[in-house]
This record gives C-alpha cells, sequence and structure tokens, in this order.
C-alpha cells in the first residue's frame, strides 16, 4: 500500500496540540510485548517542560528543550503513539522544518469529499500556484479514507481515520537528505534494527539506488526495484510527478534475503514510510521535464509505527486504538482476548468507525443522506449494526432503548488530547449528534432487519427452485435504503453473510429515478480561468482595492465569452473580464460578490462603453468580472472605470458585520461549544448555519436579538489588522467557516469586547451603521444543523414597512386595531371550525341517507352461510362522508356483511372503502388487503385494518370498472371461502 499516492486537493488549516504525554501509565499488555525486564508500574511518559502551542504556533524551527529524563525515555519504552507523534515532529523541526497544524478532515475542494492525505493543504505550492510560504514542513495531518471500508478490522492495518506523519520539502533539499533522514529516524530515532528496515525505489532511479547504498549503506538485498504501479507517484494525467522510495518493516527476517521476495507480502512486511520525489512534470504528451522546483512529500503511517514499536499483532492493539475496544468490550461484556475472530472484528469495527465519527463531527459533518454527511451516518450505522451482533443492548445506566455509541465516543474523546484539542471543547455536541443518531437508526432498524430476513428467505427460496444463485432485486435494496435507512453497503454485508448477492445495478437504477424526482440541481461554480491554461499563464493576480475604495482605474488584461478568448466584445455580449486592479469583492467566505459598472470614456469624456457586471468570481487571486455589455465596445488593454455600487456594498457590509455579532450572540446564549457550518451575506438578508440540536426557544431568540441591538446601539468602532495565521488565533480570533488562510498573513476583523474572527469580507466602520437587527426564521436544515435568516440596516427597514402595511391592509379588513387583531383571528378561526364541523356533520347525515336508500341493492353471496354484499358508487360524496356511510351500512346490515363504496368528490380524485362485519373477517377476509388492488386500478393504492380500510386513487373514469372488479372479487374470494 502506497501511503501518499492520491489525488490532490486543498484543506484548511486546523490547530494542533503538539506535546510530550502527560504521564499516561502503559498498560501491561503493551509492556509484555515492547519492555523486557521492567515492570509495568514504573513506564511513565514524560510531559514536555514548554507549552503545547509553541510547537504548533511559533514561527521558528527550535524545537522544545526536552529533560534528560524525557530523553532517555524517548530513547528506551517511550513508544505510545502521542510519543511517537511528537518525536516525528521534533525530529523534523530540528532540522529546519516548520510544525504545521493539520488541516481539517473537509477539504474546500467541491469534487472531493474528505481529507485523505497528509500533503493536500500543500497542493498549491506543489502545482507551483502560489509561493511556498517556508522552505520546509512537517505535520501530523488526520486522514480519512472510506474505499477499503470492507477491509477494516480483518486485516491489521486497514482503517477509516488514521493519522499520517510528513515532512515536505518546497524546492529546499531533496533526495539524498530525505532518504538519509528517514533511514536515520527510523533506526536510530526509533530504533529499529537495520536488518529489518527494507527498501523498495522505482525502477530506472539509479540515483536512489546509489544513496540507499553507498550514503546510508543498506545492503543490496534489501533494495527492491519495483514498477510505475508501486513506486512512481502522479497527481493526475499531467503536472507534478516523481519517483518513490517506501520503507518497510520485516517482521520474519529469519526468512531470509532471496531475490524473490515479495515486499507486499502483507504476512512479512509492512510498508510505514514513503518518499515522493517530485522533480517532473508530465505534458499532455506523456513526457517527463524536469521541474525547476523539486520537492518531497512523505507519509509515516502512525499506527502502522505504534504497531512495529509496540509489539502487537496489528494496529488496533496498539494504544492508539485498544483503549477504544476496551470500552466497548467492557459494554458488550465480554472479553477482547478470548473473543472468537468474528466479535474481534465487530470489536475493531466499532472503535475505528467512532474514532472517525468523533473527528469528522468536530470538523463540521453532521450525519445525513447525502456527501460527507452520509459517511459520518454510514460509519454509525455500521457501529451499530456490529454492537448489536455482540449483544450490547442499550446504553450503560441500564437502560435497553438507549444508545451506547456515546460512551465509546467518550473514550475517543478522551484520548483526543495530543491530536486535536478542539474535539474536547465541542464534546457535548459531538456526543449527542451521536446519539441521536443512533437513537434514530434504532427505531427503523428492526422493522428493516425484518423486512430484510424476509427477502433474503424469498431470494434463497427462489434459488433453491430455480437452481440458479440467490440474488436480492434492486428495488428491494432500495426500499431498504429509502424507507427503512439501510445503507446498500449494510445490506450488502447482511446478504453476503447469508450467501445472497444483491442486482446493484437495479439499485442504482431506483436511486437514479429518486434523484431526477426530488433532488434539486447543483449550481457549482466552475470559473473558466482555471480551465484553460493559456489563459492563467501570463495573467498577474489581481490587485484589490475594495477595502478602501468603491471605484478605480483598470487595464482590461483578458476578455472571455462562452469560455473563448477574445480581443473585443460588443453590446449584448456576455462576458468575463480579467482587470489589473478591482474594487469589486468577489464571492468569498459566504459574501456574494458586488455590483457595479465598468466604463469605457472617449478622448472627448463621453462614455464609449458601459458593462454591468452583476457577479465576481476568482480562482486563486485572480478576479473574474461577469457582466453584460449595455453600450459601445470593450477591448483587451483598454482603460477602464471601475465602480461598484455603493448602496448594495453597504447592504452587504451591514450584513457581514451582522453575521459577526450573531456568531458571538449565540455563543453566549446556547453555549461556546457550537460553531458556524455555512453562511451567507447576501444585499436583502443574511444567513447563517451553525451546529445544535435543538431548535432555539422563543426567549433565546429575543435574547440574541436583545445582544446584538445592543452591541448596535454601542457605536463601537470595528478594528481590522493583518497578522501572521499563528498570531492571530493565538489573540483568539475564529475562522469563518470555508475560509482558507494563508500562513504568514491574515486579516482579523474585530468588535472591540464582542468578536474576532479571521474573515477577507468587507464590514462597516462603526456598529452603529447596522442601525437594527431582526431574526426572521430559524429552523433545521439537516440532523445537529439549524439556520438562521436576518435582516439588519435598510433590509431590516424594508422588512419592517413591509410587515407594517401588511398590518394595515389586515386591520383594515377585519375593522380592528393593531392590537385586536390576534383575538379577532382567533375568533374567527374558531368560527370557522365550527361552521366547518357543522358543514361535515351535514354532509355525513346526507351520506347516511344516501346509503339508506342504496342498502335495498345488497345482494347475497351463498346458500348455507348467506352474506350480504354491498358495492356501490356514491357520486361526489367526501371520504370522510363515504367512511360513515359504510360504518352505517355494516351497523343497519345484519352480519356478516361486505360494503365497498367510491366516489369522486373532486376532480381527478377517488375516494374507496371497504367495511367487513365480523363473520367475514372471521372467514380471512380483510378489508385492508382487498381495497389495495382495487385502488391500483384507479391509479392510487391503500389499506387499514382487516374490519376497515379506506383506499385513494387519481383516475376517477377507471372508478366505475374498478368497483365491478371489486363485486366481481368479493363474490369469488367469499363463495370460494363458503365452500
Amino acid at each position: 500500500m502506497n501511503l501518499t499516492r492520491v489525488n490532490l486537493f486543498d484543506v484548511p488549516l486546523k490547530p494542533i496540540l503538539l506535546s510530550h504525554p502527560s504521564c499516561i501509565l502503559v498498560s501491561k499488555r503493551f509492556v509484555t510485548r515492547t519492555s523486557t525486564g521492567v515492570s509495568p508500574s514504573s513506564i511513565l511518559l514524560p510531559r514536555s517542560t514548554q507549552s503545547p502551542q509553541m510547537i504548533a504556533k511559533s514561527s521558528s524551527v527550535s524545537v522544545h528543550p526536552v529533560s534528560e529524563d524525557a530523553k532517555e525515555a524517548c530513547q528506551s519504552n517511550d513508544v505510545s503513539g502521542d510519543s511517537i507523534r511528537r518525536r516525528f515532529l521534533e525530529f523534523f523541526a530540528s532540522r529546519g522544518h516548520k510544525v504545521l497544524p493539520s488541516a481539517s478532515l473537509v477539504p474546500e475542494d467541491p469534487t472531493v469529499l474528505l481529507t485523505i492525505a497528509g500533503m493536500l493543504q500543500f497542493k498549491t505550492i506543489f502545482l507551483g500556484k502560489v509561493p511556498r510560504q517556508v522552505p520546509c514542513a512537517t505535520t501530523a495531518q488526520r486522514c480519512i479514507r472510506t474505499n477499503d471500508l470492507e477491509n477494516v478490522g480483518k486485516t491489521a492495518r486497514h482503517h477509516t481515520l488514521f493519522e499520517m506523519l510528513g515532512n515536505f520539502s518546497f524546492g529546499d533539499y531533496f533526495k539524498k537528505e530525505a532518504i538519509r533522514w528517514a533511514w536515520e529516524l527510523s533506526t536510530k530515532e526509533f530504533g529499529l534494527p537495520a536488518n529489518r528496515v527494507w527498501v523498495s525505489i522505482y525502477e530506472d532511479d539509479d540515483e536512489a539506488f546509489e544513496i540507499w547504498k553507498n550514503d546510508v549503506g543498506v545492503p543490496v538485498e534489501q533494495i527492491k526495484r519495483m514498477g510505475e504501479a508501486d513506486n512512481f507517484w502522479t497527481s493526475g494525467p499531467t503536472g507534478p510527478c516523481g519517483p518513490c522510495s517506501e520503507l518497510y518493516y520485516d517482521f520474519y527476517p529469519e526468512r531470509g534475503y532471496d531475490e524473490d521476495v515479495d515486499l507486499g507480502d502483507d504476512t512479512r512486511f509492512i510498508e510505514f514510510y514513503n518518499l515522493v520525489f517530485m522533480q517532473y512534470n508530465k505534458t499532455e504528451d506523456g513526457l517527463l521535464e524536469p521541474l525547476k522546483q523539486k520537492n518531497i512529500d512523505t507519509g509515516l503511517g502512525l499506527e502502522r509505527m505504534a504497531q512495529i514499536l509496540q509489539k502487537v499483532p496489528n494496529n488496533y492493539e496498539t494504544d492508539l486504538i485498544y483503549p477504544i475496544i476496551a470500552k466497548i468490550s467492557e459494554l458488550a461484556n465480554i472479553s477482547y482476548d478470548s473473543a472468537n475472530d468474528k466479535a474481534k472484528t465487530s470489536l475493531k469495527v466499532i472503535a475505528d468507525h467512532m474514532r472517525a465519527v468523533v473527528y469528522l463531527i468536530s470538523d463540521g459533518v453532521s450525519p445525513s443522506n447525502i456527501g460527507r454527511g452520509y459517511v459520518v451516518r454510514r460509519l454509525i450505522r455500521r457501529a451499530v449494526r456490529k454492537g448489536k451482533s455482540l449483544g450490547i443492548n442499550g446504553d450503560r445506566n441500564g437502560n435497553p432503548k438507549g444508545a451506547f455509541l456515546p460512551t465509546v465516543a467518550e473514550k475517543v474523546i478522551e484520548l483526543s488530547t495530543y491530536i486535536d484539542s478542539d474535539v474536547k471543547l465541542k464534546a457535548p455536541r459531538i456526543i449527542e449528534e451521536i446519539r441521536q443518531e443512533e437513537l434514530h437508526f434504532k427505531k427503523t432498524l428492526e422493522r428493516g432487519e425484518k423486512l430484510l430476513d424476509q427477502k433474503l428467505n424469498d431470494a434463497l427460496s427462489v434459488a433453491d427452485k430455480t437452481k440458479n444463485k440467490p440474488y436480492l432485486d434492486g428495488k428491494d435494496a432500495f426500499l431498504l435504503y429509502d424507507t427503512y435507512g439501510f445503507p446498500v453497503e449494510i445490506t450488502a454485508e447482511v446478504a453476503e453473510e447469508r450467501g445472497v448477492s444483491i442486482d446493484m445495478k437495479g439499485f442504482e437504477v431506483e436511486m437514479e429515478n429518486q434523484r431526477r424526482q426530488s433532488q434539486a440541481a447543483h449550481n457549482v461554480v466552475k470559473l473558466t480561468v482555471e480551465d484553460d491554461a493559456d489563459i492563467t499563464k501570463n495573467i498577474a493576480d489581481t490587485e484589490f482595492l475594495g477595502y478602501d475604495s468603491l471605484s478605480a482605474r483598470a487595464v482590461v488584461k483578458s476578455l472571455l465569452v462562452n469560455g473563448k478568448p477574445v480581443i473585443r466584445v460588443s453590446e449584448g455580449s456576455d462576458v468575463e473580464i480579467l482587470l489589473d486592479r478591482t474594487p469589486f469583492y468577489a464571492e468569498s467566505g459566504g459574501q456574494i460578490a458586488d455590483h457595479g459598472f465598468l466604463y469605457v470614456s472617449s478622448d472627448g469624456n463621453q462614455e464609449k462603453a458601459v458593462v454591468e457586471v452583476s457577479d465576481v468570481q476568482k480562482s486563486l487571486k485572480i478576479f473574474v468580472h461577469k457582466g453584460i455589455v449595455k453600450s459601445g465596445a470593450l477591448e483587451v488593454g483598454k482603460e477602464v472605470e471601475a465602480a461598484v455600487d455603493a448602496d448594495l456594498r453597504q447592504r452587504a457590509k451591514v450584513h457581514h458585520t451582522a453575521t459577526h455579532l450573531l456568531q458571538s450572540a449565540l455563543k453566549k446564549v446556547i453555549g461556546q461549544e457550537t460553531s458556524q457550518a455555512g453562511s451567507l451575506v447576501a444585499f436583502d438578508r443574511l444567513r447563517f448555519d451553525f451546529n445544535f440540536n435543538r431548535s432555539l426557544h422563543a426567549n433565546e431568540l429575543e435574547e440574541i436579538e436583545c445582544l446584538i441591538n445592543k452591541w448596535i446601539g454601542d457605536a463601537t468602532r470595528l478594528e481590522t489588522k493583518v497578522l501572521p495565521l499563528a498570531d492571530a488565533k493565538q489573540a483568539g480570533a475564529i475562522a469563518m467557516f470555508g475560509e482558507k488562510y494563508d500562513e504568514n498573513e491574515v486579516r482579523v476583523v474585530e468588535v472591540p469586547g464582542v468578536s474576532m474572527e479571521l474573515c477577507g469580507g468587507t464590514h462597516v466602520g462603526n456598529t452603529a451603521e447596522i442601525r437594527a437587527f431582526k431574526i426572521i426564521s430559524e429552523q433545521g436544515i439537516a440532523s445537529g444543523i439549524r439556520r438562521i435568516e436576518a435582516v439588519a440596516g435598510e433590509a431590516f427597514i424594508e422588512y419592517i414597512n413591509s410587515r407594517d402595511s401588511q398590518m394595515t391592509r389586515l386591520c383594515s379588513t377585519l375593522k380592528v386595531k393593531a392590537e385586536d387583531v390576534t383575538s379577532r383571528v382567533e375568533n374567527l378561526l374558531e368560527e370557522l371550525r365550527a361552521a366547518r364541523k357543522e358543514a361535515s356533520d351535514l354532509r355525513s347525515k346526507a351520506a347516511v341517507y344516501k346509503a339508506s336508500v342504496i342498502s335495498n341493492k345488497a345482494f347475497t353471496v351463498g346458500t348455507s352461510q348467506a352474506i350480504r354484499v354491498l358495492v356501490e358508487s356514491m357520486d361526489d360524496t367526501d371520504a370522510d362522508s363515504l367512511k360513515s356511510a359504510a360504518e352505517h351500512l355494516v351497523s343497519t346490515l345484519e352480519d356478516p356483511v361486505a360494503v365497498v363504496l367510491g366516489s369522486s368528490p373532486e376532480k381527478d380524485k377517488v375516494s374507496l372503502v371497504a367495511a367487513f362485519s365480523p363473520g367475514v373477517v372471521s372467514l380471512g377476509v380483510q378489508a385492508g388487503r382487498f381495497i389495495g388492488p382495487i385502488a391500483k386500478l384507479c391509479g392510487g393504492g391503500g389499506g387499514g385494518k382487516p374490519n376497515f380500510a379506506q383506499a385513494g386513487g387519481r383516475k376517477p373514469e377507471n372508478l366505475p370498472s374498478a368497483l365491478e372488479k371489486a363485486r366481481e372479487d368479493l363474490i369469488a374470494t367469499l363463495s370460494e371461502k363458503l365452500n
């Protein structure tokens, strides 16, 4: 397995605490496998003498001073997962690397779901799109991969969440240093025996071979040349690429060093470190051109190194994961060591999945049916099923209907200190979301499992008769997914256990039909400039002037029509314009783009062209102005006057600052653990999504509004600063959701005493400019995600004026004062309810009368036991009255009696009812089962109880034939039962 052979994409940075572990006792199970002659109680892991934030936030590459005791422990028994992580980072920090934080598991790239490798936050540097911020760096990156989910828990080292330790060079050092340091780290820092470390290189990489053989001294028999599939890394069809060199640990060196030794034999070897030498650019013709800046990208699997150093048989039995397994074993009341293989696999799966779920929710992903949310939901549901297979019933407090996963999550959170300190701060929300999702799934699990069991039995039965392989129909798999919440992967797992395959093509057909019917199209902005390298190659970054000015002179650098470059555009053309400088704000950070105009004047100061700008997007730092030429013509190289619509800009500024105030108010009122999950800053309103597990109470919304309006009334002047990212975070600034921040320089917007955020948006100079704030709605949009919409400034005035106008018209219509509207409306509603009830009673009485009239049309079926049957149409009788009529007929006609009535109360609507007396039901004829097929003839469906059922349809023209069918079926069925 190649640890970093993945596609590239961007990820935002996120802080990580780096420190020596604080006095963690190594359990006996690890001591017995990692030490000799040492008492378990004497092994303590030392705490660093420095603040844990210092490494992550310092711009220096120096390392913490470590005590002599700590150094000795590092060289001997300090093999905990936390220690391995720390020692790796300190090793490279002492060699000039900047320690950078782990990126979020949620990448910014809309085409990629999750962060899957350590080098992703450096994509733009590797691709040469942005200059390097530091010459070299080192990270401990949390990663998620779900492509091998079926192998989790079954193999020794497949995981959903794992940590990748990496060292990176951006044109600083290259192959020789990377190889020498990898060997030094492995054999000296971590003490791996040299005869147990094997090396693979790309088959044509003689340079790497010579370095390993001559500079490092690795015996030739421990160096294996491998092909392109294994040892050549590419970022895609074209772009940066290069050979790899991988380090493998040999668990069984006694098996010898023959030429045919296979490093892919995972019963003997484990790949733990991958070095990528990014030295070429692959052209469209497949040629490899040397890169001007050669880069290094490496990845060392933390869990794998922990397995090696702690001398345990698999990654799961390391101190990174085993404490979680121990907690699950306790809940299941079983012993891991004595459990069978199936139970052990279930324990591992739950532990693995809950690690991933906790960190995903911490990074803002909530369970849902799409995208990243579906990953979380799928992992939780797999864990629930595995828990059920282990006999875990309810929570640890004796509630059989309770959730057990929150207890597991608590153990994961307890172990998170040195991975991500934010997790403990968000613990209440994480645990509550997991609890709700588990309980929600349990409600449908039992019913779904019964249905799945029935479908699998049917499939096996059919297979026995036809002598074909058993399979589950795609429609049935989709029913389980759509109605009972079973991910198709879980259905497949259960089916596989029974020897049944799934018709996945049929399932996909059903999924596609649902998408077409229920999913709205996604509007994905795809900038032309990103897709045409020839256009952007020679275009410099756009200078943004919009913080200080709403107008500026600029030069047209490029024009595009339908994605193609042009030299000139004329009146009526839709065009994309690239300027050298602009006052227009490009959509980002939730704030929509500025609107305005571009003017081209003739020598006589007369307007030669006018372009209306309705959108501005950006790719990296190139702004793309989208608009229409209203008059004249525009040419490349011409100078324009770029003017932003000042009124719309002010509306955006007001709403953006109000968004910052809203986030602060939410944290004060409902708790600091809530965090932003999305936002929209528009001209007419603001929208703010946040993590919370219930709707806000009216008094909470009122308190939030009052807080914000007080801050507005305080007339506080905003302060804007540009700081290094580490300094901004140290000062307490929080990041806006979805924003990517430069490591060296970020913009901090502060409302002193209220709010401090990293934000590139536009803001008011003083909170008094906001004027007023009003929440117009609060609702849930996904599991654990709430949304507030609000208005401020001019939009607030418009909202209030509109409401006042509506109230004035309402008062005039009702002929009451505003303060009396509520009581007047309540009285009217009560009168309406009474009138409707009276009308309903009258319709029911009329229906009963009609029923009495048609009762003489009843006929008998059978001789020895005569059953009275009545099947008739009642014209336009509504459904409730039809029910009353049927009940009247059954009560007045002698038992046994069967009544079926139909009507068409409205255009394109059919109502049906079936009422069977006890004597009919006792024969095994049920109203609920009988009425469904009849309703289908009318384009509908329905059902109910054995004695009474209702149904509907939308094809009145088929009602006569449907009733005739009902009459025939009743006669046939009753005659058969009586015989």
